[in-house]
């Protein structure tokens, strides 16, 4: 082609992947030309002739020579894993293939029931796994599903329709009202053109478009207002574009590069159990060579005998039952959050959640409405607050202590009057009770609409009224839009009067008069100072403000050189001389439940950094509304700041309290990974595609269900059904829920592995004069019998009363760590070795021991004294596991507080280990495989009496711990 448009494709590189770029490198590369930078500055015929173009479009011969070489105008797929690999992958991780040596381990130490129960455990797990993952992400199909199938261009000196995968750099395409943008373009004719790039900049404002050079340097590329993207539409007028860009080359395409090359960042609690599991391991492994070598040396077992006798004990200190309760555990609180709004696609992502300690949000439609209001008007007489939010026409205008009508004041109703007829907006209300009101047009213009109705103008009469009969569209140049009414009665005794809308500087500059209590007086220097004050305070309040104007057209007060034909009417000769009547003050209102989250957010250590397509000042006045920033330092970052920034600059920044506004989608996934680098684990929110690879890169990407595209939905974790930002706080919740769940699970599991091992350490250091208290089926039977459904039941308690008074869990914390240990062996493991223990004794005690006599079963393991007191043994532990499986429900809170019998599958998981330990001893088939006998009366006596002690006792540690804690 020999254009340098169309010629190469941008290398985009994802700022996550290896080897990383050295910040001298990231300078240099910034120093170069902004490949946008010169087809903006350039007019129209130098584009066409740098393009190989014309206004008559490309040739069919030339575009299909230059697809020869450009290629087709379509997004490239990233190459996927195969479907089988992905399966595999959930059989092959640390956890699952310490399960499967489990599993082989029973079936060589003779326990071939075990074998088979591990192994369903793991296969069960992985098939579940893998369900999970088949319904992730499929980003870059969404991305394609956005792009037109068709494009409208000019060749051979025709219209013509072609398929939208043709369009080649050179093509003239034709633009109208709703349709989809295919290429990157460069705007060469502008009838009113207004684009709407939510996909790029998150913003559902339209962009107004212009075919003029455009030299101001400092602008993002969805800031350009003579360029058009692939991806984007047109939401009003018509025009036309040369394309210079397509396929990846495009910003769309460089997106979907930045999302299907992403790799997904792997969930710390991912993280955490590849650690524990390596740590079980080592642990299980040392145990069963110690207990073998006891075995040996000082029991002087037989090597086979020691050698099953150590495979058990390994067997019996992996946790079987782990996988399974972190599922359910992920799953129980999946459910609790579908009921507050959020949808999970991913299990894992309900633990990352737990873990967030930082959460970059955009602003529009998280925490703002993303429905523009008019909250204050402005006449030189006085100045009013208007109640109600959004577009329902519900609120009243209020000064001076009282409601006004616009009837009440001939100012306001001018003032509303001209700001509704002075626009093309149209809103409709919802089809069903408690639904949305749609906007159709601008967003800024509805918001008027609404205003005016507020005042009590029926906006149908009033079109009646004074019909509109020629309109000047709004041009950014200009920055304002008027239309021609003929009025029904005269006004300033003109029947034609001209509204005028627009930036108040510019409307304020062309204004001569302004409308005082009812009348048109001079406007003196004073009032222009006092309009130009307001709209200043407004202003640094982030607030939008427009002025509302009026110029009578014929009549006494009319201009002599007013044009008497509507066709001679212009901007020059209409927009002078204007009689100023008021400023309209306009926000997107942050939703009214926001500031609590964040105040919870701020309590629960989560730092909040806000990222926005907006502007500066809009973006950092709603920051501080919500008390996301506090004080004077407070950093405002651009995307034109960004980009000139070293990566060590961002990260002290970061340090602060910053916004970033105006971000480019790569600019926000930077800001990310920085995030990360420095040790946080980050949440983002997004809902346009331009947040895409964010929502992919962050540990948690979580994405609106209202106004969220395809595409991110498809990259996040998490799906908002209400786009509420306080429903992540309560997802958060969850999630710090769900990692305590999995705490208690493994107290609960390794308390018990004390009991089982105390008994076989008795036996050891004896050098067998006390016969094994515990034997090894004994033991299975606690770890994959008794102790799993109560430990399953731990998996599904709602997050405790001061989950969210914490600070944020350390990075760098152990899932088992000393603090579990100690309180699992020392703490809950001494009292159920006691109980286990004092069980044992008493058997013999009631059986006629007396101390300094040998035990019963000495010599003789068909003694059925001893095997009754083995039997007494696994009682007392899972008696002991009764009160444990209470004790930790909480951490601090006593029990009693949320309800003793308040899990209803912890109490089902209670009555299942009671009745199995009956059946057990009942059973006499059973009783030959697992070594039992039946129990007495005295025996269940004693039993009864450990769980209440068990609990009471460690009631009262925890009130010593409240205790201590509020002095």
């Amino acid at each position: 082609m020999g254009s340098r448009f169309g010629a190469s494709q941008p290398v985009y590189r994802d700022a996550s992947t290896a080897p990383r770029e050295g910040a001298a490198e990231r300078d240099s590369r910034r120093e170069d030309a902004d490949p946008l930078d010169s087809i903006r500055k350039q007019t129209i015929d130098q584009v066409l002739s740098e393009l190989g173009s014309s206004r008559e479009g490309l040739a069919s011969e030339e575009a299909g020579s230059r697809q020869q070489t450009a290629g087709k105008n379509l997004i490239e797929s990233a190459k996927k894993r195969s479907p089988l690999l992905a399966f595999l992958s959930n059989f092959t991780h640390l956890m699952a293939v310490l399960l499967w040596v489990a599993g082989s381990i029973a079936f060589l130490a003779g326990m071939p029931e075990l074998g088979v129960a591990v192994w369903l455990v793991n296969i069960i797990n992985g098939v579940f796994s893998f369900w999970q993952e088949h319904r992730a992400s499929q980003a870059t199909e969404a991305l394609k599903k956005m792009l037109p199938a068709y494009a409208t261009v000019i060749r051979d000196g025709q219209e013509q329709k072609i398929l939208a995968e043709d369009l080649v750099p050179g093509d003239v395409m034709l633009l109208a009202e709703g349709d989809k943008i295919s290429a990157d373009a460069r705007v060469i004719q502008s009838s009113d053109l207004q684009v709407n790039q939510s996909t790029l900049n998150g913003e559902s404002t339209p962009s107004r478009k212009t075919a003029d050079a455009v030299l101001e340097e400092g602008l993002s590329a969805a800031e350009i207002p003579n360029l058009v993207f692939a991806g984007t539409s047109v939401s009003e007028g018509n025009g036309r574009a040369v394309v210079f860009r397509i396929g990846m080359a495009t910003e769309f395409g460089k997106i979907a590069s930045l999302t299907q090359n992403m790799e997904a960042a792997e969930s710390p609690l991912t993280r955490e159990l590849n650690r524990l599991t390596k740590q079980v391991t080592v642990f299980a492994m040392c145990m069963g060579i110690a207990f073998f070598l006891l075995s040996m040396l000082v029991v002087k077992e037989p090597f086979a005998s020691s050698f099953i006798f150590a495979l058990g004990m390994v067997v019996a200190f992996i946790p079987e039952g782990l996988l399974p309760t972190v599922t359910l555990s992920l799953a129980m609180a999946v459910q609790r959050m579908s009921t507050r709004n959020a949808l999970v696609k991913k299990l894992d992502s309900v633990e990352a959640l737990g873990s967030t300690s930082v959460i970059c949000t955009d602003k529009t439609g998280t925490l703002t409405q993303n429905e523009m209001t008019v909250n204050h008007l402005w006449t030189a007489t006085r100045e009013y607050e208007i109640s109600g939010v959004g577009y329902e026409p519900q609120g009243t205008i209020e000064a001076e202590g009282r409601s006004w009508r616009a009837v009440d004041d001939a100012d306001l109703e001018l003032l509303l009057e001209g700001g509704l007829l002075c626009g093309n907006a149209r809103l409709a209300a919802p089809e069903t009770e408690g639904g949305r009101w749609e906007v159709y047009g601008d967003p800024t213009e509805a918001c008027l609409i609404v205003s005016a109705a507020k005042g009590g103008i029926d906006r149908a009469e009033l079109e009646k009224r004074m019909p509109r009969i020629k309109e000047l569209p709004f041009e950014s140049r200009r920055k304002r839009m008027t239309t021609v009414h003929a009025l029904e009665h005269p006004v300033d005794g003109a029947r034609r009067l001209a509204f005028v809308k627009g930036a108040p500087n510019e409307v304020v500059r062309l204004s001569t008069k302004v409308r005082r209590n009812g009348k048109t007086v001079e406007l003196d220097e004073a009032t222009r100072t006092r309009i130009m004050a307001a709209n200043d305070t407004y202003a640094a309040d982030g607030l939008r403000v427009l002025a509302v104007a009026y110029r009578p057209l014929d009549g006494i007060d009319a201009d002599a050189d007013i044009p008497a034909s509507l066709s001679d009417y212009d901007p020059d000769t209409i927009e002078r001389n204007l009689t100023f009547v008021g400023l309209e003050v306009m926000m997107d209102p942050p939703r009214p439940e926001v500031a609590a989250a964040v105040a919870e957010c701020r309590r629960a250590g989560i730092r909040i950094v806000m990222i926005t397509g907006d502007y500066g000042l809009t973006a950092a006045s709603i920051a501080r509304r919500l008390k996301i920033v506090e004080g004077d330092d407070v950093s405002v970052i651009s995307g034109f700041e960004l980009a000139h920034m070293d990566d060590e600059e961002l990260k002290r920044r970061l340090a602060g309290q910053v916004v970033f506004a105006r971000m480019a989608p790569e600019q926000k996934l930077r800001v990310v990974t920085a995030l990360q680098e420095m040790g946080e684990i980050v949440a983002v929110t997004g809902d346009g595609v331009n947040d895409a690879p964010a929502l992919k890169k962050a540990d948690i990407g979580v994405a609106m269900g209202i106004t969220g595209t395809d595409v991110a939905k498809e990259a996040a974790d998490m799906i908002l059904t209400d786009d509420n930002f306080a429903s992540i706080v309560a997802a958060i919740e969850e999630g710090r829920a769900v990692y305590s769940n999995i705490r208690k699970f493994l107290l609960y599991i390794l308390n018990s592995n004390a009991p089982e091992a105390v008994p076989s350490a008795v036996y050891l250091l004896s050098g067998g004069a006390v016969p094994l208290p515990l034997t090894t089926m004994q033991i299975l039977t606690i770890d994959l019998g008794t102790d799993m459904l109560p430990a399953l039941g731990l998996g599904t308690e709602p997050p405790e009363d001061a989950i969210m008074d914490q600070p944020p869990r350390d990075p760098h914390e152990r899932l088992l760590n000393r603090h579990v240990l100690v309180k699992a062996f020392l703490w809950y493991g001494l009292m159920a070795s006691i109980a286990a223990m004092a069980g044992y004794l008493v058997v013999n005690l009631l059986n006629g021991w007396v101390p300094g006599m040998p035990l019963f079963g000495v010599g003789d393991d068909t003694d059925p004294v001893y095997i009754q007191a083995t039997t007494m043994t696994l009682a007392g532990i899972v008696f002991a596991q009764i009160g444990q499986v209470m004790n930790c429900r909480t951490e601090r809170t006593s029990v009693l507080k949320i309800g003793l019998f308040s899990n209803r599958r912890i109490l089902v998981g209670i009555v299942f280990e009671v009745a199995l330990i009956v059946f057990l001893t009942m059973f006499p088939p059973l009783q030959a495989v697992f070594h039992t006998a039946p129990l007495g009366w005295q025996d269940y006596a004693f039993l009864c009496c450990i769980p209440p002690v068990v609990f009471v006792i460690e009631e009262a540690r925890k009130a010593w711990l409240r205790r201590r804690a509020r002095r």
